[in-house]
């Protein structure tokens, strides 16, 4: 055969090559197009940019400033040692990478610590939801004896000893006879965390419309993710956070998992069908907030998903949709809000000391 027959039958087949790889590309774009709108149907919504509008709190750069000096400010605990951030660490994931937080006196908290990015999604605040909205659950660690363990007063006089806070206050709330309130400060605090949200996650990016934006397997995961139920529980925004479900649905985990002891919605309704009931689990950066679940026994993130198949729809999944579905929730970590830590008003003589 000649030179010029092998080019020739390679024009042929690649000629032949062409249709072929134009009609699979075809068809994998019909497949995804077929996906997002079965997510969208599905209720799963990307991270909106902009800030989200909260109840009787206008947000304003005023406030967002003070509230960011407070979310990091020690002095709003007893001990002068704790502040919002140490169990919400905003270089951690929003969280403390902890089972339970540690509180004053080094005591043990009772639940794992939430995220507090993306919080402003949540339909209600803390795993029973007994906080409607953010400023009410920022004023609810700073009482607590196994947290903060501080008073209201004690938080006003502190805030009052220093001039600079003053000032702050006066700007965010203008027009108030007395800004420098607990209430006001719990409010900058919610302020400051509307700002706290992780938009344009790989996930995000593929129900935009940008097809390459997850692998085939993260795909896959996400088909499973919808075809085996989870989105009856995790879907909006934040992929849960909205609703209330019994931890263990379909079968009871052990009691490591589910501690016997904590009944969950239950301390807040008294009501015996909310006995083991919690809030659905926000799975917005999931893979950088282990360990998981209330009691926070679990930090695998692929232990944690065929713990929920058994759990909550009696489903035995198998290691490969597994891994499918802990790789399609890896898609859900967004952009990290870029924070600079605050300089915070000099302490005075009048301000209270630390009580360890």
């Amino acid at each position: 055969m000649t030179a010029k027959s092998d080019d020739l039958l390679r024009r042929i087949a690649g000629a032949a090559i062409v249709p072929t790889l134009i009609i699979a590309s075809t068809q994998t774009a019909a497949d995804d197009a077929a996906l997002r709108e079965k997510a969208k149907s599905a209720g799963l919504e990307p991270v909106p940019y902009g800030l989200a509008e909260v109840n009787d709190n206008p947000v304003t750069r005023e406030k967002i400033e003070l509230g960011k000096m407070l979310f990091f400010d020690p002095r709003l605990s007893k001990s002068g040692v704790i502040s919002c951030n140490t169990c919400h660490n905003l270089g951690t994931g929003g969280d403390d990478n902890l089972p339970t937080s540690v509180g004053h006196g080094w005591q043990q908290g009772p639940r794992n610590s939430p995220t507090v990015l993306n919080a402003v999604f949540n339909a209600a605040q803390f795993w029973d939801g007994r906080a409607e909205d953010l400023k009410a659950q920022a004023k609810g660690p700073i009482q607590a004896g196994v947290e903060m363990a501080n008073e209201p007063d004690q938080v006003v006089e502190t805030l009052t000893s220093m001039p600079d806070y003053v000032e702050r206050f006066g700007r965010a709330f203008p027009g108030e006879h007395d800004p420098v309130s607990f209430d006001n400060m719990a409010k900058a605090i919610e302020a400051f965390e509307v700002t706290l949200v992780t938009p344009n996650a790989p996930f995000d990016q593929f129900l935009e419309g940008n097809d390459g934006a997850l692998t085939d397997v993260q795909k896959e995961g996400l088909a499973l993710f919808i075809d085996k139920g989870c989105t009856a529980c995790h879907s909006g925004v934040n992929l849960g956070g909205q609703e209330y479900f019994p931890f263990g649905l379909i079968k009871r985990p052990g009691a490591d998992i589910l501690p016997p002891e904590d009944k969950g919605r239950y301390r807040v309704t008294k009501t015996a069908s909310d006995e083991y009931v919690f809030r659905a689990a926000p799975l917005r950066n999931i893979a950088i907030t282990a360990p998981y679940f209330h009691s926070g026994e679990v930090w695998d993130l692929e232990q944690a998903v065929a713990v929920m198949g058994t759990a909550q729809l009696g489903a035995k999944l198998t290691d490969d949709e597994v891994a499918s579905i802990a790789e399609f929730l890896r898609t859900l970590t967004g952009e990290q809000p870029q924070v600079t830590y605050p300089q915070l008003p000099v302490e005075t003589g009048e301000t209270p000391k630390p009580k360890l």
